[in-house]
């Protein structure tokens, strides 16, 4: 389960403290459920999605996880001047998979597709590959719960069709956060959800429940 308590989240700028994005949010997310999170755009879904994922931090109240909780999918910082081997390297031994590391890295070559690349520089990279990398660096662990703001398989139609059975394995077989601008894609994933409106959030069971109350403001 993630416990969410009493969030708030505001960003500085340059003209000083901006307003809240988050207000006052509280939340109990069970690990073995798929939620989508929906909002209007700017509302603070990826906000919150980081915050869960714990690569950002509230302004002010807290997340408890008690589970193992992903980066967000498809993100997270790759060191440029490393190789893309050396970059799996570290994502492992952070995790503790000492281990079984060679096996790790063996899944990670093979389903990011880099080819002799993965042993090259990540500064060298294209977008798309770097995309590849980081995708398959979500997958080659096991967590209780996925994160995944706007997931996208880069590379071709093969690679894109492996990338979204691996996703959906995934998403099969653990708990799943999700944010997406594509209205298919959350219901084809996700069972409940959470509506972010004017800096709070509202739990629904079920996720039509959720799209009818967003479409209701839009209507208004």
């Amino acid at each position: 389960m993630i416990l969410v308590d009493d969030i708030h989240k505001r960003y500085r700028t340059r003209h000083g403290v901006g307003k809240w994005v988050l207000q006052g949010i509280s939340l109990s997310i069970p690990r073995a459920l798929n939620v989508g999170l929906i909002g209007a755009n700017g509302a603070g879904k990826s906000t919150l999605l980081r915050i869960i994922g714990g690569v950002d931090h509230p302004t002010k109240g807290s997340v408890e996880r008690r589970c193992r909780v992903s980066w967000p999918m498809g993100q997270g910082g790759l060191e440029g001047a490393l190789t893309g081997r050396l970059n799996a390297k570290f994502v492992c031994r952070v995790h503790g998979h000492q281990r079984d590391i060679a096996d790790r890295l063996a899944f990670v070559q093979e389903f990011s597709e880099l080819g002799e690349a993965f042993d090259e520089p990540v500064y060298t990279y294209s977008s798309g590959m770097r995309s590849r990398l980081q995708f398959a660096l979500s997958l080659a662990f096991d967590f209780d719960v996925y994160i995944s703001d706007e997931v996208t398989a880069a590379g071709d139609a093969a690679f894109r069709k492996k990338a979204a059975a691996a996703f959906k394995a995934m998403a099969d077989r653990a708990g799943l956060i999700m944010v997406a601008h594509d209205e298919g894609t959350l219901r084809q994933f996700c069972q409940a959800a959470i509506w972010i409106h004017d800096g709070q959030a509202h739990w629904f069971d079920r996720i039509g429940e959720a799209f009818k109350a967003y479409k209701d403001t839009l209507t208004k």
